[in-house]
Order: structure tokens, then C-alpha cells, then sequence
């Protein structure tokens, strides 16, 4: 088979679009993976792949190289370990998730955290990423899914849309500057702090500003 857009790479051949929308390729034989998909750059040689499991980014990478692409299509597809496939790319690849075939909430709840972990630490963006992490070492927020919204990190007791009613956000300084508490993203400011523990510790304790969280 050829025609536009259609690359062939050894024995595999990649879709790969004119108007830069992904197309699907690699449906896996694992129940709750979703196909892979490709994308094309506009302006520069760079691909795009990504694949899901239970509606969640667990792989996501690029690379400039179209022939590093079909073995990790190829283990996606096959049903390979997360490990395994990073394992075959030669290209950052891994999203910091976990796959929950059963999307038990502990478990989601869980995989979600070390993304976002992951997501803090590839940043380059120390106060956020002091934020996350203290986040991460409470308790009390630890067993909440956490998610962002503008940067702005937030919690909810349950990991599916539509969220619990937010709490607290917390905004993160670029350079120098404070931590911002608010009850939801775009909310009025609360508080101002200098450090992610101070902001953490707001957000898990009592406090006039807001209403008592019923989440703990």
C-alpha cells in the first residue's frame, strides 16, 4: 500500500498525516489500552506518539528519527510492559502513570501523583516543583487526586470529571515571589507564602478564609 502520506520504514509502514492531525495506528490486544497515534510536525521533522490506557496518557514522546517509531508501536500493540517499551525507545517516552486495567480510584489516584511528580521534577520550575513534592509527602492530600488547572494545583476525592468541589489552589511563584492559596484556580488570593510547606500546611488545616474541607 502507498499513497500520500504513507512512510515506509523497513517492514512497517507508518500513517503519517498531510494536515497534521494524528492518525491511529497500533491498536493494542490489551483490553484497556487505546490505539497509539501519530502525529506529524508542520514546521520541523518531529514526530509525535502518544497511546492511553483507560482514557489516561501513559506514553507520550518525540523524536526526529521516523525509524525509531515502529518498535514502539509495535510493542503498545503486543501488549508489552510500560517498562518494556521505554526499554525499546530511544526517545523519553513515559508519562510518570501507571496502567490500572480495573481503574480501581486507589490505584488512579496513585498513578496520577507519579505523573504529576514526574511532570514537576521535567519542568524546570523549582518552586513548583517543591510544591508537588510537598503535596506528595502529606498524607491527607496524597490519598486526593490531585490536578492542575493554570499551573494552579488542586485536589478532588474522586478521580473522575466532574471533580468534588475544590478546597484550595495553589499557585506557584516564578523566581522570587509567594505562593498564592485561593479556594478555587481563579478565586480571590487568601493568603500569600514564601514556602510550599507554609501552603501545604494551609491547605490541610483549619482556616477562616474558607469553608471547613469535608474531603479529610
Amino acid at each position: 500500500m502507498t499513497g500520500p502520506g504513507w512512510h515506509p520504514v523497513g517492514s512497517e509502514r507508518l500513517l503519517v498525516p498531510r494536515n497534521g492531525r494524528p492518525c491511529r495506528e497500533g491498536t493494542s490486544v490489551v483490553p484497556h489500552r487505546h490505539s497509539s497515534y501519530i502525529a506529524a510536525w508542520h514546521h520541523e521533522r518531529n514526530w509525535t506518539i502518544w497511546g492511553l490506557s483507560n482514557d489516561r496518557l501513559m506514553i507520550c514522546g518525540n523524536t526526529k528519527d521516523i525509524r525509531e517509531l515502529p518498535q514502539v508501536i509495535r510493542g503498545w500493540a503486543e501488549g508489552a510492559s510500560l517498562d518494556e517499551i521505554r526499554q525499546a525507545a530511544t526517545f523519553d517516552l513515559l508519562t510518570g502513570r501507571f496502567e490500572v486495567p480495573d481503574n480501581n480510584p486507589a490505584d488512579v489516584i496513585a498513578s496520577e501523583w507519579q505523573w504529576l511528580l514526574k511532570d514537576a521534577d521535567d519542568a524546570d520550575w523549582p518552586q513548583y516543583q517543591a510544591l508537588i513534592e510537598s503535596a506528595h509527602a502529606e498524607p491527607k492530600l496524597r490519598r486526593l487526586y490531585p490536578f492542575t488547572s493554570h499551573w494552579a494545583l488542586s485536589f478532588s476525592n474522586t478521580p473522575d470529571y466532574p471533580f468534588s468541589p475544590s478546597f484550595v489552589s495553589i499557585d506557584s511563584p516564578r523566581g522570587t515571589g509567594d505562593y498564592t492559596i485561593r479556594e478555587w484556580w481563579n478565586g480571590p488570593a487568601l493568603h500569600h507564602v514564601t514556602t510550599a510547606a507554609e501552603a501545604i500546611a494551609i491547605a490541610v488545616g483549619p482556616d477562616p478564609c474558607r469553608p471547613a474541607p469535608d474531603v479529610f
